[in-house]
């Protein structure tokens, strides 16, 4: 358990209500033009307060030139994985590869049946997560030859066309805390996203990384491969003894920290306030890399 010595990458969460559009351009080039890696939009499609997510992520990818962007995460249970693959591979190619799939299983089920999707159990979702995934993957892999067939219980598919092909290897990243995603994400993801804010306390991320490194044995694996990545939250000032509260060099202490400790390489920084990303872009970045690097050599 440690480091597991991927690249150093900062992106932005960004959840824009005033008027998402404009808000989530000006807000996705800020992150850019202060160094970030990569900017995130949330994926409600039952909220009518926000503009639709896809279309979203495609205008700010058409208004950027460098960063990476996807879903924090998209909601699987009203998207079709074969028209997701498709759409997901497309956005990829039209950006010169900066699109990565953050994948969710589904919550808020009452807002997802109202808007026709389905409702599942806990059980239910994984097993539908683990039909996307192989029929996203299929999709993709316009080498393999011959038909491209998933029976599942939850999705099917029975000869579609492959393709078309991502211009890179499009990462799958999974939000997850439960131990049976958690394998999932060993067994078949690129990455785990979970949100600080949900952890109890930093011995579970220890015990999560543990639960996906061995089903990523399991399954043939190296732990290695599988990126750890963070949503987080914070504010800049006075030095504390509170984790992500105080100035920057005390943030980039503590993320190196989680970077030693717990193996997280892609911090994600929820904020819409342009000053907090401007210094966690310019300040706490570049002091994050220094230290990591060190403590690497």
């Amino acid at each position: 358990m440690g480091d597991y010595g991927h690249d150093i990458v900062l992106g932005s969460f960004l959840t824009p209500v005033n008027n998402p559009a404009q808000q989530a351009v000006d807000l996705a080039q800020l992150s850019e033009e202060v160094g970030l890696d990569l900017v995130t939009l949330q994926d409600h499609p039952y909220q009518p307060g926000f503009h639709d997510t896809w279309t979203l992520l495609s205008y700010v990818a058409a208004r950027t030139e460098r960063v990476s962007v996807s879903a924090n995460v998209i909601n699987l249970p009203l998207r079709p994985p074969a028209v997701l693959a498709r759409a997901a591979a497309s956005l990829d190619l039209l950006s010169g590869g900066r699109f990565e799939l953050g994948l969710g299983a589904g919550a808020f089920w009452d807002a997802i049946e109202a808007m026709g999707g389905p409702r599942r159990t806990p059980g239910e979702s994984i097993e539908a997560l683990t039909e996307a995934i192989q029929i996203i993957r299929g999709i993709w892999d316009t080498q393999t030859r011959g038909k491209l067939t998933v029976e599942g219980k939850h999705y099917s598919v029975d000869g579609p066309k492959r393709g078309p092909a991502p211009a890179h290897d499009i990462a799958i990243w999974l939000g997850a805390y439960k131990p049976r995603m958690l394998r999932l994400i060993g067994r078949s993801a690129d990455g785990w996203l979970p949100s600080l804010s949900y952890v109890k306390s930093l011995d579970e991320l220890a015990t999560a990384n543990a639960t996906i490194d061995e089903a990523a044995r399991a399954a043939g694996r190296e732990p290695t491969a599988i990126r750890r990545l963070l949503n987080i939250n914070g504010q800049f000032g006075p030095r504390s003894d509170q984790l992500l509260s105080g100035p920057p060099d005390q943030w980039a202490e503590q993320l190196a920290a989680l970077t030693r400790d717990y193996g997280f390489s892609t911090y994600i920084l929820g904020s819409d306030d342009p000053r907090t990303l401007e210094v966690f872009g310019r300040e706490v970045g570049p002091a994050l890399r220094e230290l990591v690097a060190a403590t690497r050599a």
